[in-house]
């Protein structure tokens, strides 16, 4: 082992997290209709498969992109030839106008201002290398995405600090729990580099609204820090209220070309609204020269394919095609999101009401044995080895509140959602639930007659102004 670096032998790279457990014990019995019926279902993985019929027929249509030939000749000879780490200049155009169509075309996006890499992993990553040194930190509202304890500090040496969101305003950021986590960094004696978010949420699946941005947009402008907006599920929104990008809220504050603007990025990938996260397309958007340039010489450790761009370029490139698909995949999404819902409450269950991403987060604390993380493990430990399904715990994401778990719905057939829901309500209506203690009864039965759900499972969105979509 002495003769390994620190960096291999710690455990920093944070996938010893139930998160990524879960995964592995679903890798060891996986679920399947025919071969393996009482396998575990896959509800862990934020992928999006409700669309490929779509690409599919484009690629049917389109057999020169797919086989690398242009105006009928073979291009394979100039594609599999070393590209330098700007990228194709047409794929970068396509990127940018995709990007601003999924915005409503509220923004345009400069492609010399982009930066092409292997997936989102990759651009939050190394964005960073460039901003924080090893020791910096970078304040993150909870919950959030588990591998970003990977992705943001295992390599880069940066430091994670929670931005406390609670449930009791439907885990909005506020003010006051900016300013409390950067009080936390000072006491830690922690340098605050910048605020990232991922907008719309993962895990939450809702859109962070205008008032949350300009909360954000002062704070950084008055520290003097950096934003970094994970916008990676910006075309999943399939119901009001719309998506807002940063960069608009930036457009309206006229803060477009000023300092606070250099200080805003915002990272994108075509995993999650395409669903081609094998593809590792991910993209860098910066206002900073500087950041840009450095970012480039970055993305030759994770470069896109000559032949991915070339494919993607004439895909995007075809607007009659991204105009349908976005809208087509919105509704499906929708659809299915519905089902995981209503199959949800069938089983006594509710969410935090939302309105984008492939996920909903789930309050099972009425299914707690305390309100305790241990409590929550063990009902996790159940779900995943007797009910077989494997679905994220809020511990996981840093949720602070014992109970709420991410459930996926998007990367599975509408058979096997079905599967998975009768699977769960057994589960709570079985003779388990029997033996719980009656104050837990009592406390489920109180939070149904209180409705909760008021203020808990349906997003507040009282504090969005007139305008808003």
């Amino acid at each position: 082992m002495g003769l390994l670096s620190r960096k291999v032998t710690c455990n920093a790279h944070g996938q010893d997290s139930s998160y990524f457990l879960g995964w592995e014990e679903y890798e060891k019995n996986p679920y399947d209709d025919i071969k393996n019926p009482d396998g575990i279902i896959q509800m862990g993985l934020a992928e999006n498969q409700l669309s490929f019929d779509l690409i599919e027929a484009w690629l049917a249509k389109n057999p020169e992109a797919a086989n690398f030939e242009r105006e009928g000749q073979s291009i394979f000879r100039e594609l599999a030839l070393f590209q330098d780490y700007h990228g194709l200049p047409s794929f970068k155009k396509a990127m940018a106008d995709f990007m601003s169509e999924n915005r409503g075309n509220r923004v345009s996006f400069d492609p010399k201002k982009l930066v092409l890499t292997a997936g989102a992993t990759s651009a939050n990553e190394t964005l960073m290398f460039c901003l924080a040194d090893p020791g910096d930190a970078f304040l993150l509202p909870t919950p959030y995405y588990p591998g970003f304890d990977r992705d943001l500090k295992w390599r880069t040496g940066a430091e994670i600090v929670p931005i406390q969101c609670t449930s009791a305003n439907g885990f909005r950021i506020t003010k006051s729990a900016l300013e409390e986590a950067y009080e936390q960094a000072q006491k830690l004696n922690l340098k605050v580099k910048g605020v990232l978010i991922t907008n719309p949420s993962n895990p939450l699946g809702t859109t962070t609204t205008r008032t949350e941005l300009n909360h954000l947009l002062d704070f950084v402008s008055r520290k003097n820090i950096h934003l970094i907006s994970d916008e990676i599920y910006s075309g999943t929104v399939f119901t009001s209220p719309g998506f807002i990008s940063v960069m608009e809220v930036l457009k309206e504050k006229k803060l477009e070309n000023t300092d606070v603007s250099k200080r805003v990025h915002i990272v994108y990938s075509l995993s999650k609204d395409l669903g081609l996260p094998g593809f590792r397309v991910g993209v860098i958007y910066s206002n900073d020269d500087i950041v840009v340039d450095a970012a480039t010489k970055m993305s030759s450790f994770g470069l896109i394919s000559s032949q991915t761009q070339y494919l993607l370029s004439a895909l995007l490139s075809d607007k009659n095609f991204t105009k349908n698909y976005l809208r087509e995949n919105q509704i499906r999404l929708k659809k299915r999101h519905m089902k995981l819902v209503s199959g949800l409450e069938a089983a006594g269950i509710e969410c935090l009401k939302s309105n984008a991403g492939l996920f909903c987060w789930v309050d099972m604390r009425h299914l707690l044995s305390s309100n305790t993380f241990e409590a929550e493990i063990e009902l996790w430990k159940k779900i995943v080895y007797e009910v077989k399904l494997n679905i994220s715990p809020g511990s996981s994401c840093h949720c602070n509140e014992p109970g709420w778990f991410r459930v996926c719905f998007a990367n599975m057939s509408e058979e096997t959602l079905k599967v998975a829901m009768n699977r769960l309500k057994m589960f709570v209506d079985g003779p388990s639930s029997s033996t719980r203690s009656q104050s837990e009864h009592q406390r489920l039965k109180r939070l149904r007659k209180m409705k909760v759900s008021n203020w808990v499972f349906r997003l507040s969105f009282q504090d969005r102004e007139p305008e808003e979509r």
